[in-house]
C-alpha cells in the first residue's frame, strides 16, 4: 500500500496546495492514505477548528501535531471529539489527547500513527522521544504491524538517530518541523522508509511560510520584527511511502515537492 505523507501545512495557502493535489495523488498514484502535519494550519501557528475542517475535506485522514499544538485553543475540544488527530506522543500524560492511533486506509488496511516530538534545540523538554516510541509502538503492534511515526524535530542529527533506533521496528519515519525539505529519502538496512524533513505547504517565496524582509531584518540587526505571513503562489511537499502489507516493510519512497510557479513569475 501507498501512504502519502504531507510537510507542515502553513495558512490558508497551504490548506489550498491539499486541495489542489491531494485527490490527484490519490488517483494518479494509487495513494491508499494521507497522513498531514497540520499544527501550522491556522494562520501559521496551531489548528482550529476551520482549518481541521479544510484538512479533512482536502483529504487528510489522520493530522499529527508538533510544538505548535496548543497555539489555538479550540484544539483540546477537537482532540476530545475527533479520533483522528494526535499530538506529540512524549507531551506530558496530563495534557489533552492521544499520541499515536490506529486508522483503517481505504483499501481495509489498518496503519498505526504515531506523532513525537524532539528535545533538542526546541522550547520545552520534554519526556524521552525514544522511550515513548518504544511504548506507542508496542501498543500499536498489537493492532497492526503498519506503523507510521511524524518526528517534529529541530536536529537533524535527532531525526537521524530516531530513524536508525526504529529501524526495522516500524515501516517509516519522517520527520517534520524544519519546513525545508531534505533529499534524503531512503529504506534504512532493517526495512523502514526515511526521511530527515518532509518540508514545507505553503507559501513558496518565503522564508518559513513567513514573509522575507522582516526575518532579513531579525538575523541582520538582532531587532524585534513582526513576522507576518507571506503572499502568493505556494508549493506542495511531501513524500509517498510505499508498504509492504504482510511484512510491514517498506519496499519504496517517492519524495514530492510541487511549486506552483517558477521563482520568476
Amino acid at each position: 500500500m501507498k501512504i502519502l505523507c504531507v510537510g507542515d501545512v502553513v495558512s490558508a495557502v497551504g490548506r489550498e496546495m491539499l486541495f489542489k493535489y491531494i485527490d490527484d495523488m490519490k488517483y494518479q498514484k494509487g495513494v491508499d492514505m494521507c497522513i498531514v502535519n497540520g499544527e501550522n494550519a491556522t494562520h501559521g501557528r496551531g489548528m482550529a477548528r476551520s482549518a481541521y475542517n479544510e484538512l479533512v475535506r482536502a483529504g487528510a485522514d489522520v493530522i499529527t501535531m508538533g510544538n505548535h499544538t496548543w497555539d489555538c485553543k479550540e484544539i483540546s475540544a477537537i482532540m476530545r471529539k475527533e479520533d483522528n488527530v494526535i499530538r506529540p506522543a512524549n507531551y506530558n500524560k496530563a495534557c489533552p489527547g492521544e499520541g499515536s492511533l490506529v486508522y483503517t486506509a481505504k483499501n481495509g488496511v489498518k496503519v498505526g500513527v504515531v506523532n513525537l516530538i524532539g528535545r533538542t534545540f526546541l522550547e520545552y523538554q520534554q519526556d524521552s522521544p525514544f522511550d515513548k516510541a518504544e511504548e506507542e509502538i508496542a501498543k500499536l503492534k498489537e493492532k497492526t504491524n503498519i506503523i507510521i511515526v511524524d518526528f517534529h524535530a529541530e536536529a537533524t542529527s535527532e531525526k537521524l538517530a530516531m530513524g536508525f533506533f526504529l529501524d526495522g521496528k516500524v515501516s517509516a519515519v519522517f520527520g517534520t518541523h524544519t519546513h525545508v525539505q531534505t533529499a534524503d529519502e531512503m529504506i534504512l538496512p532493517g526495512g523502514t522508509g526515511y526521511i530527515t524533513d518532509l518540508g514545507m505547504t505553503g507559501v513558496s517565496l518565503s522564508i518559513l511560510g513567513r514573509g522575507i524582509t522582516p526575518i532579513v531584518e531579525r538575523f541582520r540587526t538582532g531587532m524585534p520584527q513582526k513576522f507576518d505571513l507571506a503572499a502568493g503562489s505556494g508549493q506542495f511537499c511531501g513524500c509517498i511511502f510505499d508498504i509492504d502489507e504482510s511484512s510491514g516493510k517498506c519496499v519504496g519512497t517517492e519524495r514530492i515537492f510541487i511549486r506552483d510557479k517558477s521563482y520568476s513569475e
